[in-house]
């Protein structure tokens, strides 16, 4: 499963019958812009397609997983106009039931102590750390 590939049964519930989930999905990552410009969403059959101007790939990245990680979306795709490329560099985990942020950085660090690390590069999709839930997809980042 790669970036652009989700759990279209899991994830955050943000819309409804009757409600515009593009609309949606713009609010929420608005809301806490992760550093795009001129924001663009559509929704059509649980894909999501973003544009704007990202200002980095980390700021592409999170948007990315914002959208990705609403119930009923099972892929991102980005506009022809998107400026930024996600970076190859950075790693992904989905997690898992039972998976705890200090037991996934212990399995990408070896440091159970650093899941702040995680956290931080999260915060756009995990809002406490201790509420995470399988199925959620989020960025490892390099240390």
């Amino acid at each position: 499963m790669g970036l652009f590939d989700f759990v279209k049964t899991i994830g955050k519930k943000i819309f409804g019958p009757g409600e515009d989930p593009a609309e949606k999905i713009k609010a929420m990552i608005a809301a806490d812009n992760p550093g795009v410009e001129n924001l663009e969403v559509t929704f059509e059959n649980g894909v999501v397609q973003l544009g704007g101007t990202p200002k980095s790939s980390d700021a592409l990245e999170k948007a990315i997983l914002m959208a990705g990680n609403v119930l009923g979306v099972g892929e991102v795709k980005l506009a022809g106009s998107v400026g930024a490329a996600p970076s190859d560099d950075t790693q992904y985990h989905i997690i898992v039931s039972g998976d705890t942020l200090s037991g996934i950085a212990k399995k990408y660090y070896g440091d159970a102590n650093k899941y702040p690390k995680i956290f931080e590069a999260n915060r756009e999709v995990i809002k406490d750390a201790n509420l995470i839930f399988p199925g959620q997809k989020i960025r490892i980042p390099k240390i």
